[in-house]
């Protein structure tokens, strides 16, 4: 994969800013895309890394908003390349950055391969950077990772949520009310990254109860609405694989 789209910056909540840097369909059938979401407060956070290919671009983009080097936490739902791939890379950049990610990754991974030890956040644990306020929520195997998390940002009611609602495409725009239900089940349907877990169900129904306003998503546009209507709608097409 190498991107040839310049990345671009957009402030999608209140101090939350979408990276994203595409993919066109010379590069991957259909086009893509990969997000970062970066929080400006007294201690900065970054929620994704991007994979190693577009480092130099996302570091850029960063810096566009605030000083790569004050990152206080480089966050993440579960170990794969484009959510932590160039972990190191950024803990080098910001000395006083920490990982943040969920207790059972830092168990099982991040402290033994990350630069410094990780904030390993449990369940429902909530971490202050300022004016925003991190809920961490464990979602093993949703959609996919025994390690998977979620994370809530509580002043601006915006679900961090990894690659849930994962659009295809590599022109979506940077916020989108629109429909993103039916491309991303039929992305699904197509590439069947979810891991089949009894729970799904069950997880889908918690993260609804936040009732977020926005959903940050990992791929494609993010989105703003009625996220617990919309929550409960991927629940209910997820639900005949649940019973069966």
């Amino acid at each position: 994969m190498q991107a040839t789209t310049a990345t671009t910056v957009d402030e999608i909540a209140d101090g939350i800013f979408r990276i994203s840097t595409p993919v066109p369909p010379q590069q991957m059938p259909g086009g893509f895309s990969f997000n970062q979401y970066l929080i400006r407060d007294e201690r900065p956070l970054l929620y994704h890394t991007g994979p190693r290919r577009i480092f130099t671009q996302v570091r850029d983009a960063i810096a566009s908003v605030l000083p790569v080097e004050s990152l206080a936490y480089v966050g993440f739902s579960h170990i794969e390349a484009d959510e932590c791939g160039t972990l190191n890379d950024f803990l080098t950049l910001a000395p006083q950055a920490v990982p943040l990610c969920g207790a059972l990754a830092a168990m099982i991974s991040v402290d033994d391969i990350a630069l410094r030890p990780a904030k390993g956040m449990a369940d429902g644990e909530v971490l202050s950077l300022g004016q925003h306020r991190i809920r961490w929520l464990a979602t093993p195997h949703l959609p996919h990772g025994w390690e998977c998390c979620a994370a809530y940002e509580e002043f601006t009611g915006t679900l961090l949520c990894g690659d849930l609602f994962t659009q295809p495409g590599h022109a979506n725009p940077a916020l989108t009310g629109d429909d993103i239900l039916e491309s991303s089940e039929a992305f699904r349907l197509q590439m069947d990254y979810y891991a089949h877990s009894p729970d799904t169900r069950s997880q889908l129904m918690r993260l609804a109860e936040l009732a977020p306003a926005t959903l940050a998503c990992m791929h494609g546009s993010a989105w703003r609405g009625d996220g617990r209507a919309l929550l409960r709608k991927l629940a209910d097409r997820l639900a005949p694989a649940q019973a069966s």
